[in-house]
């Protein structure tokens, strides 16, 4: 009597393990984060060329020829963002408006360094188009705007200076430009309102 028993083969094919599994999803995020990574890299590096004084172009430019509107926000390669607001029409005829400084930089601001002509300008007619006689406005509150400029601007924080005008006729088409202080250069962030 033949007592050898039948034998099978082992099953040698790999079974699909959780640790197998895990290692390739553990890679993938791997990957993709390195993905993500370098493209930010390349961004920051592609913004260094430009200098950090530049505005970053989305929408308008913020230029003579395509200015920002009331209630917009210039926002600069190094972090900071300009904001200026609607113009508010007062009892008397004035025009009240504000522009607010937010430092996202990585370092104190000096905004008032220099003389405040050069930080904030407020100009009567639309940006790019030369001077109309007839169009006059009139800033009343230069030195509260000049002294709200002159201490440094921590970093994280933001300040809000307050513009009082009065044009010498309802409708006037006004164009506020902001040049921040920067160790290098800062393009003019330009804004147009009209006051009434």
């Amino acid at each position: 009597m033949d007592t050898e028993e039948a034998t099978t083969p082992a099953d040698t094919s790999p079974a699909a393990s959780p640790r197998g599994f895990l290692g390739c999803a553990v890679a993938l995020i791997a990957f993709f984060t390195l993905i993500a990574l370098g493209a930010h890299a390349f961004t920051e590096f592609e913004k260094g060329l430009d200098g950090d004084g530049q505005l970053e172009r989305t929408g308008r430019s913020g230029s003579a020829y395509q200015p920002f509107g009331p209630g917009t926000t210039a926002r600069y390669e190094d972090g900071l963002w300009v904001t200026v607001s609607f113009p508010e029409r007062q009892d008397d005829g004035t025009y009240s408006l504000t522009v607010t400084f937010k430092n996202g930089t990585d370092e104190e601001l000096l905004l008032g360094e220099k003389s405040l002509s050069d930080t904030l300008e407020v100009e009567p007619d639309e940006s790019g188009q030369d001077y109309a006689a007839g169009s006059y406005v009139d800033w009343l509150n230069w030195d509260e705007s000049a002294s709200a400029l002159a201490p440094p601007l921590p970093e994280d924080e933001e300040r809000t200076v307050p513009v009082r005008l009065k044009p010498d006729r309802k409708g006037v088409p006004v164009t506020v430009e902001v040049t921040p202080p920067h160790s290098g250069h800062r393009e003019t962030a330009r804004f147009q309102l009209t006051l009434g």
